[in-house]
């Protein structure tokens, strides 16, 4: 399912530098997965840094240079796409300019998750993410 997000690390400054998450954006997805397998600074950092991706956990990837059941990101810029990360002044501007969920690793808080799909009654409401790993 194409439940588009964006992926974001809250900086020193405030700032949030963050990527667009094509599929599976909802928490008891993408949410998971982020907190089981890029749950630290580093491996967001890290994460985020690769630009925008069509996924952040899949075998899948543009080309034959995959190895089945090796999970990891598949970046656009894999196929030649110049797509790097955003920078926002602050939570308020990301959250603003957003799909239709919206995550940021925080130093203090871990992964957090907000809907910011306008047209639902939980908009720019924080969401719980559920814990425990998928199968993958």
């Amino acid at each position: 399912m194409a439940t588009r997000a964006r992926i974001g690390l809250e900086l020193k400054d405030g700032s949030v530098l963050s990527v667009y998450h094509h599929w599976d954006g909802y928490p008891e997805w993408l949410g998971r997965i982020l907190k089981t397998h890029y749950n630290g600074k580093s491996l967001a950092s890290e994460l985020i840094d690769g630009g925008d991706m069509s996924s952040c956990w899949t075998d899948d990837r543009w080309d034959d240079s995959g190895v089945e059941g090796v999970y990891g990101p598949q970046y656009y810029s894999q196929r030649g796409e110049n797509t790097p990360p955003r920078l926002d002044k602050d939570l308020g501007e990301y959250l603003q300019n957003s799909e239709e969920y919206s995550y940021v690793y925080t130093q203090l808080s871990g992964w957090l998750c907000y809907d910011t799909c306008s047209w639902r009654e939980t908009y720019m409401e924080g969401q719980e993410i559920p814990d425990g790993a998928l199968a993958v």
